[in-house]
């Protein structure tokens, strides 16, 4: 059986920095696989996001469910300026598996699944839609509504997914 996932780039961090990005991003794929490893610089919980070609403006929706092990909630929100995809804090690594589906496709919107969690503390699920219809050949990791840094040692690695 042949191997689906092709890494494309792997990012880790020596030093604390606002921003990860990785560019020039090949159309030759189906979809995208993005994993996270990472802590924060900020104090308390944080929730970070992603960007698709520069775009900051209003084009994201999501919708989330958390769940701690004794409840469970859910939120949804539209007209945002990035995806929020995932939650840290300063003191946990926090894994991240994010699906960036039809990345490529030039004729629909971008759908993101995800699936993050803080160790010992909760896990939320998240579908993201980022509306455009542009190719996505870049994506900016960040804090962009709050003021912190990736800590040095967070682990950022991108797949392309081969069509079958």
């Amino acid at each position: 059986m042949p191997a689906t996932f092709e890494p494309l780039a792997t990012t880790t961090l020596s030093s604390a920095a606002a921003t990860v990005t990785f560019s020039s991003i090949s159309g030759s794929y189906t979809d995208l696989v993005l994993v996270v490893v990472s802590k924060w610089t900020g104090s308390g919980n944080s929730s970070y996001g992603m960007r698709f070609n520069s775009d900051s403006g209003s084009n994201y929706s999501r919708t989330y469910l958390l769940g701690d092990g004794g409840s469970a909630s859910s939120a949804r929100a539209t007209n945002q300026t990035s995806t929020l995809n995932g939650q840290v804090n300063p003191t946990e690594w926090s894994p991240a598996i994010f699906h960036i589906m039809n990345y490529s496709n030039s004729t629909t919107y971008k759908t993101i699944v995800s699936r993050t969690d803080q160790t010992g503390s909760y896990v939320t699920a998240m579908v993201a839609l980022w509306r455009s219809t542009n190719a996505i050949t870049s994506i900016d990791l960040g804090y962009f509504d709050a003021s912190g840094n990736w800590a040095s040692g967070s682990t950022f690695s991108l797949y392309g997914i081969k069509s079958a």
